[in-house]
């Protein structure tokens, strides 16, 4: 397969211009995931819904995020990766819009929906860098970019709970819209497009199989403590994702331009970083859920640290930015002793912030000692992975293979939302009317944490020594392309 060769009047952009732009993006797409939390308790009254049926509003962005990353990432290798993630910007800024002016459960839908498709901006905006960056700056620049999925979902819930309380609920999605808009503007005037193209057709079949077979692998994920585990939708989901995933795969073998190459992915440097990326993305999302369950629990429970969302948000944005400042030390460890070894380095240390929290939490500067440890792990680890995975595939594939690796972070996120729904759901005790999780049952889902980050750094250990990706190697790949 060839690629279209650079046009003569493309200028790459100023590095710092590039990362920038694209951090500050990929900060926006990530904080829609986290927006609605601090809402999660009104939404039945405000939509005028069940609970049930409120929490659609979490799991249509998820699913959505989920299933566009590997299609954002290959229609960008194909088209164009700056006019996909213009696409992708303009769908949030309508979504985010179409919810600010609707109180029914029906139009938000479809809004989260349009705010979840823009999740494929975070993949886009790494294979930009790779392709329009001086070689010796690409580590660092991904690195940055990769961390911008942990910060945004860290700083959304302090920036989400504030708005929420000083104004109408309405006021998140018209900043959502704002921001989205500002995002949009400085992609279009100040990002030229990359010259690096894989022209060839659409696998539009293949398209809507990963997206059928992800909704129904995905959806019991994400519902099967409300359904029942055992019940027989829950159970039909999951046995139709496994027959609509197994056609999906052998039509891709069969394909001549398929959506995701699975020679490729099946590559032991790219096989084995998903699957730390999916088990680091488990370990990521329970910090977000579990600990901030822990800071507002009543003191009543025992444990309980009785502290409003907005106080909560603002003890767990410090490890957020510390998965920001570590980018630029993840690189130069990769740069030195390999991504490998900087993946390893990271999943251990998201460990060691968990082990703290299972036997520290009963003060507030606990609690933030371990998000910061732990958010400084996901920093060094989601910082490595691209790296490995560019340094396993060709320069016109990054798109889809980044695309790849950010669903299997997806995937790992939904299965921590279940795991630890599950656990703190049947661990529980009597507050008045009320039933809360025993303190018991925080302690569990930390030690399924350490065990997901141990296993991170066992898949890490597993992926074979490889020659380290040079800035030559990057730029004499560049120019047999644009030959």
């Amino acid at each position: 397969m060839t690629s279209t060769p650079a046009l003569s009047t493309h200028r790459p952009p100023s590095p710092r211009v590039a990362v920038t732009i694209l951090a500050f993006v990929g900060i926006v797409v990530s904080l829609m995931q986290t927006l609605v939390v601090p809402l999660i308790p009104q939404l039945p009254t405000m939509l005028d819904t069940s609970a049930s049926d409120a929490a659609w509003i979490i799991t249509a962005t998820l699913l959505a995020g989920a299933v566009v990353t590997p299609i954002a990432g290959r229609l960008g290798d194909m088209f164009g990766k700056r006019r996909m993630l213009i696409i992708s910007l303009a769908l949030m800024v309508a979504g985010s819009v179409l919810c600010a002016l609707t109180s029914t459960l029906e139009v938000m839908l479809a809004g989260r929906v349009l705010q979840g498709l823009a999740m494929g901006a975070i993949p886009l905006g790494i294979s930009i860098l790779r392709d329009e960056l001086p070689p010796a700056r690409i580590g660092a620049a991904i690195a940055t970019m990769s961390a911008t999925m942990g910060v945004g979902g860290a700083i959304g819930l302090p920036f989400s709970a504030f708005i929420a309380q000083v104004a109408d609920w309405h006021a998140l999605f018209w900043s959502a819209a704002g921001l989205g808009a500002l995002c949009l503007t400085l992609v279009a005037t100040l990002l030229p497009e990359s010259a690096v193209r894989t022209p060839a057709r659409f696998d539009a079949v293949g398209a809507a199989g990963l997206a059928a077979g992800l909704v129904s692998l995905l959806l019991p994920i994400t519902k099967g403590s409300d359904w029942g585990w055992t019940s027989p939708l829950t159970l039909g989901f999951f046995a139709a994702a496994a027959i609509i995933l197994v056609l999906w795969g052998v039509y891709q073998l069969r394909v001549k331009a398929p959506l995701v190459d699975l020679r490729v992915s099946a590559r032991p440097q790219v096989l084995f970083t998903n699957l730390a990326s999916m088990t680091v993305g488990f370990a990521m999302y329970a910090m977000s859920l579990t600990f901030t369950q822990l800071l507002m629990a009543p003191a009543g429970t025992g444990y309980g640290l009785g502290h409003s969302m907005v106080m909560a948000g603002l003890v767990l944005t410090p490890g957020g930015f510390v998965m920001m400042l570590l980018s630029p030390v993840s690189a130069r460890l990769s740069a030195r002793y390999g991504p490998k070894a900087t993946l390893i380095l990271g999943s251990l240390v998201i460990a060691l912030g968990y082990v703290m929290a299972f036997f520290l939490i009963s003060e507030t500067w606990q609690i933030l000692v371990a998000s910061i440890i732990v958010g400084g792990g996901i920093g060094l680890a989601y910082a490595a992975m691209p790296a490995l995975i560019m340094g396993a595939v060709p320069l016109t594939d990054t798109g889809a293979a980044n695309g790849l690796n950010a669903l299997m972070r997806s995937v790992g996120s939904s299965a921590a939302a279940a795991v630890m729904g599950v656990v703190l759901a049947s661990m529980t005790m009597s507050l008045g009317a009320a039933q809360v999780p025993t303190l018991e049952g925080f302690r569990v889902t930390f030690a399924f944490s350490i065990g997901a980050a141990l296993l991170a750094a066992l898949f890490a250990a597993l992926i074979p020594r490889k020659t380290r990706e040079t800035p030559a190697a990057v730029g004499a790949e560049r120019e047999s392309i644009k030959a």
